[in-house]
């Protein structure tokens, strides 16, 4: 079930085209369904589609079969039952690792270092205390955003939630939440480079919001001001928006835009 949480039913689409040096089109193709339509699914406009088509998608990408499907379900899950599944896994987790320092004869020195408190914070019902102090969410630091041009995307090779280096956030609640070191000066004068900016793909993204962006086909990066437009028939286009006057916008159709993920804080250093 966790791993389902940490990727997405969108997420495991995505990497596992690219993976396969798919297109769009080509994957479009093999399930017997429109390329936008699978566009705003790996983008996240779209919530998870029926079962059939996630069948299909496993065949078409060779994943075990019930994989998109499971991780749809969970997607669908109302967000109260998540909670307490979250809950009720942290409390399991919590109680074992009770078991195993009470075993060993370790609880004293758990105590002194706070990891028995930790626990049993953990172990105890909502309401138990008069007042919790919520630990900051630790969000993953990946490789800089581009503030000028889009630059070639790289996140390091970690996995979801995993980095050398982390920022904690007291007032963010999204646990795939990532941040990113601003470089250039297109976004000058919100944003300078050096900053340390944090993304929510939990957050829905509005016509001018700053956005970092990903785009295909060559998997690239840059973090603009987005503006969602109108074009020619019907087709969505984007609006890629530098705030520095001296930097041109880029305009994007929707299908090339891989992904998009609101800015929510900044963090920058004071310098003298």
């Amino acid at each position: 079930m966790s791993s389902q949480r940490e990727s997405g039913v969108a997420v495991l689409i995505r990497a596992r085209r690219h993976q396969l040096s798919l297109t769009l089109d080509e994957l479009a193709r093999r399930v017997s369904c429109a390329k936008s339509y699978l566009s705003h699914v790996e983008n996240g406009r779209r919530g998870p589609p029926s079962d059939t088509i996630l069948s299909a998608l496993e065949c078409a990408l060779d994943l075990p079969t019930g994989r998109l499907i499971e991780a749809a379900q969970w997607e669908r899950t109302p967000p109260p039952m998540k909670r307490s599944l979250v809950r009720l896994q942290s409390g399991q987790r919590a109680a074992r690792r009770l078991a195993d320092l009470a075993a060993a004869g370790s609880l004293d020195s758990a105590f002194r270092t706070g990891e028995l408190r930790r626990l049993v914070d953990t172990l105890a019902p909502p309401g138990d205390e008069p007042a919790r102090i919520a630990l900051p969410l630790e969000v993953p630091l990946i490789n800089s955003v581009s503030a000028g041009y889009p630059t070639a995307f790289t996140d390091l090779g970690y996995p979801a939630r995993i980095a050398d280096e982390y920022v904690r956030c007291p007032d963010l609640h999204d646990p795939d939440a990532f941040a990113a070191r601003v470089v250039g000066d297109s976004m000058a004068p919100d944003y300078r480079e050096g900053d340390i900016v944090v993304f929510s793909p939990a957050r829905d993204v509005r016509s001018g919001a700053d956005c970092f962006v990903r785009l295909e086909p060559d998997h690239e990066s840059t973090f603009k001001r987005v503006y969602f437009e109108p074009g020619e028939a019907g087709a969505e286009l984007i609006r890629l928006q530098p705030i520095n006057p001296d930097y041109t916008p880029r305009v994007a159709p929707r299908e090339e835009v891989a992904g998009l993920y609101a800015a929510v804080s900044v963090t920058r250093s004071i310098t003298p």
